[in-house]
This record gives structure tokens, C-alpha cells and sequence, in this order.
């Protein structure tokens, strides 16, 4: 078949990617560019996110264009640029409008979260803009209505592209950490990226962590209590006299002077979106169970590591086949629409027919399960740990197994 003869030859799709990055969003705009393409669409990369389609625009042709998808971040870059927040009485929608119809643009599809396409879904109600969803989020919480059938039950669960990366990545810090904490003996609490939620945080056990904090669970006065208390007795139960604890971002813990339950934030001011920017809760928790129970601890955030590197083989794999999904809802004029998961499938599973797709107005957001976390143990259930098994690997245990003896004076 000829170029003229496709079937969207003479159309442009353009891609833009917001809110922050994820190892698999290149990958992402590479496997949708690449459909894309075969229906004979143009292909333009929108710059900065929302922030390319302001002014005169940040476009750029990404047709027959190499691209490495197996490359982490986004080369289109991003922005937490939000489309209807005005600044200094400037119309922003009616600058997109503009670059639109200026860049002859037919479809635009939005690689982000909850933020980016939850405007995009708006634009498309209010505006007409056809519009299709991609998902991405490290933190995992997009609510996808992606089942895990484990032991009899149906568990809503999500898989995000970016996350089995950011997992894998922060399951493995969590095992390097064991080293030091051997060496010194001490408790090391490893701060997680997880404003609302803990799946990310929750990957650390598959690395060794002992305990986990989360959002969705409060550090009350009455919980703080009970957690010492778990920490002091699995320290002393610990053959190496040593803990580790991974605690998420969003974790909130009760402070003694305000009398309040609240989270910790590195700085008070806002995105466009109205979030602000979160950290240092580990260094919190690290001086308390020092000051309470007399233990060496440590605080040690993992950051951005979460979000660094290449794009995992369980993620370039789940960006096919949802952009398999993109193809489906291009060739139906579905827009408003997001691909995702139906279940929870492993690698050799991740297929088209195991997709679906739901309205972007109605993502939203969904916390950790409490089938999946041990409130009492402050660590994760085994139905956790077998919806991880579907997208990594258990990393391997850093172990020194030798046990010298006591030499006796005579």
C-alpha cells in the first residue's frame, strides 16, 4: 500500500508528555509514534508538555526521526504547566486552540497522570479537542480498573508503565542499603517518592526492608506508640542487630509540638496543579527512633533514582501493547479515552486482547489496598507480594552468611 493510500494519510497526531517523568515514557512515545505512523498520520512531538502549545508553540517532527525509547525521562521534556490555571489574565486554552488549528493538528495524545490527562479529558468536553489518554506514573495510583486475580479473590490493583522500573530500581537500593546498615548496626529508614499512595514504597520489600510506611495508613499518636514498639523488638529479634525501613514521602506523622498528623514538606510552595513539593519525613522518623529507643538511625531519601534510568524490560513491553490499544481507539474516533490494563498480567501476557480502555474524565486516583498491606506489622501481605511477581523479579539478597565464633580468654 502507497503513502496516499493510508488510511490517515494526509492527518497529524502530535504527542506531548506532562507532570513528572518515568523511565518508560520514551518508550511510550516512540511505540505510539510508531503506530501512529503505519496509519499514515504525521507525527509531532509537543515540547514541555502543556507548556509546548503556548505562545507561538514547541513543536517538532518526529516522522521518520530515530527515537530510543529504551532511553528513561522524556526527550519531548515536561512541565507541571496547567492548561486552565491563568496567569496574569492570559487565556491559555485559547493560545492551545490557536497552535492547534496554527500546526494543523487532528489528534493530540497525552503521556501523564491524573493532572495532565484530566486536562486533556477537559479540553476535549469543553473545546472539542479529540484527545487520546497514555498512562504514567512511578507512584502507580491511577485508577486503571486493572484486576489481579489472587487466591479465589478479584483485587483492583493498577500497573502504570514507569512503575515496574521505578520498582525495580528502588527494590534494589533497598538491598544495596543492607551493607551499611550491617556494618553500623543500625535502623536506616529510606525515604520512597508516594505523595497519596505506597505501591512504590511497598517495592522496597522485594529488597529486603523489614517495615513500610505509607500514606494511606496515618502515624497517629496511637500508631507511633505501636511502631516503636514494633521497630524496638524486630531490631532485637534481627541476628545483625539492624532494620530497614522504607517510608513514603506522603507518609503523615503525628508531631508531638503541633499535636497534629501531618505530612512533611521540603518546600511550601505549589505547582500549577496545587501540589507542593514533599520530603524529609525519613530524617523525621530517623530522630525520633533514635531519641526514643537509643538506636543509631539514618535517614536516606532515594529521590530521583526512582525516576532515573532506562526503560525496564516488563515497561518497554507494557508501552507496545498499550500503544496496540492506541491503534484500536484511533481507528474507532475513541477519543476522551485511555488504554489500559483489564488484569494483571506477567510479561509473555501483555498482549492487546488484555487491554481495554476507560474515559479519561474518571481516572482518578486509588491508594495501596488494604489487602496488601499488614497494618500490624507495618509490612506488606503476601497478596502484595504476588501481584509484584507479575512485573519483576525478587532482587537478589546482599548477605554475608558467616557467623564467627567468640573467642573465650583462658
Amino acid at each position: 500500500m502507497g503513502l496516499d493510500n493510508k488510511l490517515f494519510h494526509g492527518k497529524t497526531l502530535a504527542i506531548l508528555s506532562g507532570g513528572g517523568d518515568t523511565p518508560a515514557i520514551n518508550s511510550s512515545i516512540e511505540c505510539v509514534r510508531n503506530r501512529a505512523s503505519v496509519l499514515g498520520y504525521k507525527v509531532y512531538g509537543i515540547k514541555q508538555g502543556w507548556k509546548g502549545l503556548l505562545g507561538d508553540g514547541q513543536v517538532v517532527d518526529l516522522s521518520f526521526q530515530p527515537y530510543n525509547g529504551l532511553y528513561g525521562g522524556t526527550a519531548l521534556r515536561s512541565s507541571r504547566t496547567n492548561p486552565f490555571s491563568s496567569k496574569e489574565g492570559e487565556d491559555r486554552v485559547a493560545q492551545i486552540l490557536k497552535n492547534l488549528e496554527r500546526y494543523k493538528i487532528d489528534v493530540l495524545v497525552t503521556i501523564g497522570g491524573d493532572d495532565t490527562n484530566g486536562a486533556a479529558k477537559k479540553l476535549y468536553e469543553q473545546e472539542g479537542i479529540p484527545v487520546i489518554g497514555f498512562p504514567k506514573t512511578i507512584d502507580n495510583d491511577l485508577r486503571t480498573r486493572t484486576i489481579h486475580h489472587y487466591g479465589g479473590q478479584d483485587i483492583e490493583a493498577v500497573i502504570c508503565p514507569g512503575f515496574p522500573s521505578a520498582a525495580r530500581t528502588v527494590a534494589r537500593l533497598t538491598s544495596m542499603l543492607r551493607t551499611t546498615t550491617e556494618s553500623h548496626q543500625r535502623v536506616m529508614v529510606m525515604e520512597v517518592m508516594g505523595r497519596d499512595a505506597g505501591w512504590l514504597t511497598a517495592t522496597s520489600v522485594y529488597g529486603g526492608a523489614d517495615m513500610v510506611l505509607i500514606p494511606e495508613c496515618p502515624m497517629t499518636k496511637e500508631r507511633k506508640e505501636f511502631f516503636f514498639e514494633q521497630v524496638k523488638e524486630q531490631y532485637m529479634r534481627s541476628k545483625n542487630r539492624c532494620l530497614i525501613i522504607a517510608v513514603s514521602e506522603g507518609v503523615r506523622w503525628y508531631d508531638e509540638t503541633t499535636g497534629k498528623t501531618e505530612v512533611v514538606y521540603a518546600s511550601s510552595e505549589t505547582d500549577e496543579y496545587g501540589h507542593a513539593r514533599l520530603g524529609g519525613v525519613s530524617g523525621v522518623v530517623a530522630g525520633e527512633i533514635t531519641r526514643r529507643l537509643g538506636l543509631d538511625a539514618r535517614a536516606q531519601v532515594s529521590g530521583y533514582f526512582a525516576r532515573s534510568g532506562e526503560c525496564r524490560e516488563y515497561d518497554r513491553r507494557l508501552t507496545s501493547t498499550l500503544a496496540d490499544k492506541v491503534v484500536d481507539l484511533l481507528l474507532r474516533n475513541a477519543y476522551g479515552q485511555m488504554p489500559v490494563l483489564n488484569k494483571v498480567v506477567r510479561y509473555n501476557e501483555l498482549e492487546e486482547f488484555n487491554t481495554s480502555s476507560i474515559d479519561m474524565g474518571s481516572i482518578g486516583n486509588i491508594p495501596l489496598p488494604d489487602v496488601y498491606y499488614d497494618k500490624n506489622t507495618f509490612n506488606v501481605t503476601e497478596a502484595y507480594r504476588d501481584f509484584l511477581s507479575y512485573v519483576m523479579e525478587p532482587i537478589p539478597q546482599l548477605r554475608f552468611d558467616s557467623d564467627f565464633p567468640v573467642v573465650v580468654k583462658n
